[in-house]
């Protein structure tokens, strides 16, 4: 696969084995799959973090409500990300994208050596319609499916409103397959508990 690419575009040198392997495994070891994957993302991140990072002056708004901090690791040595989905607000969809961005680019770089997961635990106390952001959560799926493939480990979802259950409706159907057959409800939303997913 290395090789196809680096045909495709000599920017792929620039990229580890273990970037190239989650791509891989992104789709089930099919070699031209992932290689169209991996080249569309590479086009992606050259137009969209031109760059290479994006500063915190791109996303003033999105850090003025302070709904992510990173909290350790857990026990396997994965990154732990708090994200407070009760002081989401929709604003510029573009920056949010910037954020997204901002804030997995930041998870991993601070993973250990060897370390290609992060655990994320998103906190919905105090989630309403007005935190509603379909537009928002697709536009974050597909980042991270498409540009940060295999880097998601569990992702908990606690404190879960009855509300939520239509938001979730609307974005289940968007999230991959490989992805969605791990998806596992601890306990049901009228429970308003807690839903439980994980990409390992």
């Amino acid at each position: 696969m290395r090789a196809l690419v680096e045909a495709e575009d000599p920017s792929a040198k620039e990229v580890d084995n273990f970037m190239i392997r989650r791509f891989l495994r992104a789709r089930d070891l099919d070699i031209e799959k992932a290689s169209n994957l991996f080249l569309k993302y590479l086009s992606w991140r050259q137009k969209f973090v031109p760059n290479g990072f994006i500063g915190a002056s791109e996303i003033p708004n999105e850090l003025a409500h302070n709904k992510m901090f990173m909290q350790g690791l857990d026990k396997n040595g994965r990154p732990i990300v708090v994200v407070f989905g009760g002081r989401h607000k929709q604003n510029n969809i573009e920056e949010f994208k910037r954020f997204v961005v901002y804030t997995l680019d930041k998870i991993c770089s601070r993973m250990p050596g060897g370390q290609e997961k992060f655990v994320c635990i998103g906190d919905l106390k105090g989630w309403g319609y007005s935190n509603s952001d379909i537009r928002g959560y697709l536009a974050a799926l597909s980042i991270l499916q498409d540009c940060y493939p295999e880097r998601l480990g569990k992702l908990f979802i606690v404190h879960v409103p009855y509300l939520f259950m239509t938001a979730w409706k609307a974005v289940y159907p968007f999230i991959d397959s490989k992805t969605k057959k791990k998806v596992k409800h601890e306990m049901s939303f009228l429970a308003r508990k807690c839903i439980f997913m994980h990409a390992n």
